[in-house]
């Protein structure tokens, strides 16, 4: 079983992000591809496309004759949180709140407001109003302190629920500011770094690192409209890696879930029994299985476009920094409370996403062993039906 590079994860998990500002997300994620000599790009809504170094060298791994089908890994960058919108006194920022968020508690919560540079202030979140739907805050004004730098642009400024910490580690759980989705963007580039990209017939997947999916996919649904994934006959699968909501049948420390679907849909029924069989194959009862309906994902905006899906999940606790589950740090129930995941699931879901990586897919015809044992159950049974 791989074991997790604590200084790679702790680094990214540390680093600030928000929907639509991920740029000090994507600057860190670029460094570490660099320096490990992973080819990326960027797509022109801004995502980073990891296991091309262009466009056109995108387009040629789509367009190759391989008959090995291209698995597309998909794990977004942000997370949700607010973005300045105007100074309303000489240290209140009004902010406006984008994606989930806790729904309770919210008065005097510490807020670390950040800028694209990655410098950091604390301050303090007052005058919370929730949206209408009641499940998640809209607005409200964060409170600055003297060390604030003045005169800066509202608008340069975004920020998230901060806590003792950015991430820290009790008992092989491990808390965070952000675990969804820089876990499964973790899982990502730690394959990527484990590749030989030098080699001339490349690794059969690349990845996409997309933005503002905590707002409606909004990143990847900008990739697929650019239309990269229409182009070539080389057989392709997408598989969503998310970090997700904890559900009874989904529980922490057990392995990640192989996810049946999600709130809008199910999941490709071939392919998902081919990665079933796989995984049990060398890991057994390693992992779980279950219908992710606590939320949706972005295997459903593959769907939508037309690409064969299949997705994994790492169980999450306090899901959008909810207190769901309590726990250090954690405000009394639906207050703000760090995200977190166990050690050991982090560690499977690398350890299954190599194996997809690594094994072969009947992507023409995933059913044909199990129609063998069908044959074979017929035979045995036959002369019974006369």
């Amino acid at each position: 079983m791989p074991q997790l590079n604590d200084a790679r994860l702790f680094d990214l998990l540390s680093v600030p992000t928000a929907p639509f500002r991920e740029e000090n997300v994507k600057r860190h994620v670029k460094r570490v591809l660099t320096d490990g000599g992973v080819p990326f790009f960027e797509d022109r809504t801004g995502n980073i496309l990891v296991g091309a170094k262009s466009k056109s060298d995108y387009l040629s791994c789509l367009k190759s004759r391989d008959p090995e089908p291209l698995r597309i890994f998909i794990a977004h960058l942000d997370h949700p949180g607010v973005q300045g919108l105007e100074w309303i006194s000489e240290n209140e920022l009004s902010v406006e709140w984008l994606g989930g968020s806790p729904t309770e508690h919210l008065d005097g919560a510490t807020i670390s407001l950040f800028n694209a540079l990655g410098h950091e202030f604390k301050g303090t979140l007052t005058r919370p109003e929730m949206a209408p739907h009641g499940r998640a805050l809209a607005r409200g004004v964060v409170r600055v302190g003297p060390d604030f730098p003045k005169k800066t642009l509202a608008q340069n400024w975004a920020g998230y629920l901060s806590f003792r910490a950015p991430i820290w580690e009790e008992n092989g759980i491990l808390y965070s500011k952000c675990c969804d989705d820089l876990i499964g963007a973790y899982a990502i580039i730690e394959l990527a770094l484990k590749q030989n990209w030098k080699k001339k017939k490349r690794p059969p997947f690349v990845a996409l690192l997309s933005r503002a999916e905590e707002v409606g996919f909004i990143g990847a649904i900008g990739h697929f409209e650019e239309g990269y994934l229409k182009q070539g006959k080389r057989p392709r699968f997408v598989v969503s890696l998310e970090t997700s909501r904890t559900l009874p049948g989904a529980d922490l420390g057990k392995g990640p879930i192989l996810r049946l679907g999600d709130r809008m849909n199910v999941f490709d029924s071939g392919l998902t029994k081919w990665m079933c069989d796989t995984i049990e194959s060398k890991y057994p009862g390693q992992g779980q299985r279950r219908v992710m309906d606590g939320g949706s994902c972005e295997a459903s905006a593959a769907l939508a476009y037309g690409l064969r899906t299949i997705a994994f999940s790492v169980p999450l606790g306090n899901y959008h920094n909810q207190s769901l589950q309590g726990g250090p740090d954690a405000s009394p129930t639906n207050g703000p409370a760090p995200e977190f995941v166990h050690r050991t699931d982090v560690e499977k879901l690398q350890a299954f996403i190599e194996l997809i990586v690594t094994t072969k897919c009947p992507m023409s015809d995933p059913y044909k062993s199990i129609r063998k044992k069908f044959k074979q159950s017929f035979r045995e049974m036959a002369s019974r039906l006369k």
